[in-house]
């Protein structure tokens, strides 16, 4: 699209025209304050990957996925694991945060099986990149993961373990993914 037609148009025309991942770009530059895109080779310093983080860490898990998958569609095979572990991660909290939302809601009210499920497979996923995989402290975050599904299955999915007030946070670099209180 070039610019001059673009003046004409509306905001919501323009982001309407972009691909998910023109949006998904886009996004990400405006959490790193310039141009990014999916193709930095330095994976622990990646736009991306690091926007995954933060996302994470402001509790916002939908955003996460949607960031990880665009690196995850571009990424080497033998990493790909790793970046469909997180994105399953990522979309089991996102089951956690709806349910916490409304949780008397049809939908909402059911998502805590996905969610176990989401857990399990990220876990599995991600345990062939322990102990650390990208600076991230990959047997930490498998053993919340493993936890959270536990505390699941042991309420007989009745509990959700997860509120804004003790959602985990990741870091890259970190020794251990952090849990409020912990």
């Amino acid at each position: 699209m070039s610019w001059w037609f673009a003046h004409y148009l509306s905001c919501e025309q323009i982001k309407r025209s972009m691909t998910k991942g023109e949006r998904i770009s886009q996004f990400v530059a405006e959490l790193a304050g310039g141009d990014v895109g999916p193709d930095e080779k330095d994976m622990a310093n990646h736009p991306f990957y690091r926007a995954f983080f933060r996302c994470w860490n402001e509790q916002r898990y939908y955003e996460a996925h949607d960031v990880l998958e665009q690196l995850w569609l571009k990424t080497k095979p033998r990493d790909a694991d790793y970046f469909k572990g997180l994105i399953q991660a990522a979309g089991a909290f996102v089951h956690l945060q709806k349910r916490f939302e409304q949780p008397s809601h049809a939908k909402h009210g059911r998502r805590l099986p996905p969610a176990v499920r989401l857990f399990r497979l990220a876990e599995r996923n991600l345990s062939n990149f322990t102990p650390r995989h990208y600076g991230l402290d990959v047997a930490a975050l498998c053993e919340l993961l493993q936890k959270y599904a536990d505390q699941i299955v042991a309420s007989d999915y009745e509990t959700n373990p997860w509120s804004p007030q003790t959602a985990p946070k990741l870091e890259v670099g970190s020794v251990h993914p952090k849990r409020p209180g912990d």
